[in-house]
């Protein structure tokens, strides 16, 4: 029995799909821990086990994960609390649960930046590699999914893209690190989760075939779309300023202020890209399959 947590999010909707082409023949079975059921494709619905409600509620959990072997744990973005709330808080009704019933291996997303200068100081990045920790330390075989930032994020900026040929970051225009589409993330957790002979706890770092500037990124998307694309670099007080203007807690807010910087000092490029640790898929790649239909709407 594996059990996907927010397998209607972005991660979640991807491995969803590959976990059921593979796992019935392995003899696995699937349960879901979902909010909405209704956000479940009708197809998914019928294939797997649903428990409704959140994977932060000790009672879900508690049921959840009752006769389970393997656990993909993501821990949804929550700007009403502190980072540290927001993943160790939300996480420890999860211990309690996964110790009880005996499961044996668990699959986490979280972040590049272990052994990093800069990894104490990160903001929701610490946080997530501190609720690592916790997991790792409750006894269950573990693997964190070690992130860089997604290609996905970039449909945030459609809009603007489209409108304004412009998309917005903080982190300096020639700077390179890797990015990853989420789709290559889904693929990995989803091999992690059914072969399962691995022990102990590690890192699995998700790099993506290249790292790329957002200037390399504006000249990819000005290519693929026939039209100027152009990077503005926003100043993190101004950032600051927006989100918090928008009502998120503050902690939270200064949290991902932190990774931001963090990621502009090097967050990012703690491990080399290798074999074991590139995706395959492009940004070129993803950019014609997602993000032009989205902008060119």
């Amino acid at each position: 029995m594996i059990v996907i947590t927010a397998p209607t999010g972005n991660i979640g909707r991807q491995l969803l799909p590959l976990l059921l082409e593979s796992a019935p023949a392995r003899g696995e079975e699937l349960r879901v821990i979902v909010r909405d059921p209704a956000r479940l494709p009708d197809a998914v619905r019928e294939r797997v086990e649903v428990i409704t409600g959140s994977h932060g509620d000790p009672e879900v959990v508690e049921r959840a994960f009752e006769g389970a072997d393997a656990v993909f744990w993501l821990v949804p973005p929550d700007s009403s609390l502190s980072p540290e709330e927001a993943y160790s808080g939300f996480t420890r009704p999860a211990l309690k649960a996964l110790v009880a019933h005996g499961v044996g291996h668990v699959v986490g997303v979280s972040a590049l930046g272990r052994g990093t200068p800069v990894a104490d100081r990160a903001g929701l990045v610490t946080a997530s590699l501190a609720m690592d920790d916790l997991i790792a330390d409750a006894g269950v075989a573990y693997r964190a999914l070690a992130n860089p930032s997604f290609f996905d994020n970039l449909l945030e900026e459609a809009e603007s893209i489209r409108e304004k040929g412009v998309f917005v970051d903080v982190v300096d225009a020639d700077r390179r690190a890797p990015l990853v589409a989420v789709a290559d993330i889904a693929a990995v957790a989803a091999g992690l989760l059914l072969d399962r002979g691995w022990t102990g706890r590690d890192d699995v770092p998700v790099l993506g075939p290249q790292d790329l500037s957002p200037n390399d990124l504006a000249r990819i998307m000005t290519e693929q779309f026939g039209r100027p694309v152009r990077y503005e670099c926003q100043p993190l007080d101004e950032l600051y300023s927006t989100l918090v203007g928008y009502g998120l807690d503050e902690a939270f807010v200064q949290g991902i202020v932190d990774m931001k910087r963090a990621k502009n000092e090097g967050l990012d490029a703690g491990v080399a890209r290798t074999p074991a640790t590139a995706t395959p898929t492009t940004f070129e790649e993803w950019c014609a399959r997602t993000l032009k239909p989205a902008v060119l709407a």
